[in-house]
């Protein structure tokens, strides 16, 4: 396969010295197939495309960000749907959200209760994302996270 190289069976000596001819590189594409393919080409030209195609790929690729949203065991109820609120922004964004209580002094004595608030969240939540991770204690803090729902189109 190449440019000027008419597609056909060749033995590797031929090959080679039609690529010399050519003044470019036989480089092997596909080793594993029973035939090996093999193409007439730049061999350093070929290298930098491939470089940039992963270059691009990477680009692409859509990294995963982790959106924080703090209580305390006593949080009441218009400041949990305030942070609700948010919580669903970040979700339609395509965020995660990292649900954080964190006890201080002896309100580490009420681990039931940020327990039920952090599971109240995420039931609050369950039409924007799922539970990626349940409440775990964390030293003084309680964590829960939550990944978006991927929406089809």
């Amino acid at each position: 396969m190449g440019d000027n190289v008419e597609v056909g069976i060749y033995p590797i000596e031929e090959a080679l010295s039609i690529a010399v001819k050519q003044e470019l590189d036989l480089v092997e594409i596909s080793p594993n197939a029973t035939l090996p393919v093999c193409k007439v080409i730049d061999y350093s030209k070929f290298k930098y495309e491939q470089k940039k195609k992963q270059k691009a790929i990477k680009t692409n690729a859509q990294k995963t960000v982790v959106k924080e949203i703090r209580f305390g065991p006593n949080t009441d109820e218009h400041d949990f749907n305030f942070k609700l609120k948010h919580a669903t922004k970040f979700l339609s964004d395509g965020a995660k959200v990292r649900v954080v209580v964190h006890f201080r002094g002896r309100t580490i004595s009420f681990k039931e209760r940020g327990e039920l608030l952090l599971l109240k969240f995420a039931q609050a939540l369950e039409g924007y994302g799922k539970i990626e991770q349940l409440p775990q204690m964390e030293g003084r803090r309680m964590m829960l996270t939550i990944s978006p729902k991927l929406i089809k189109k």
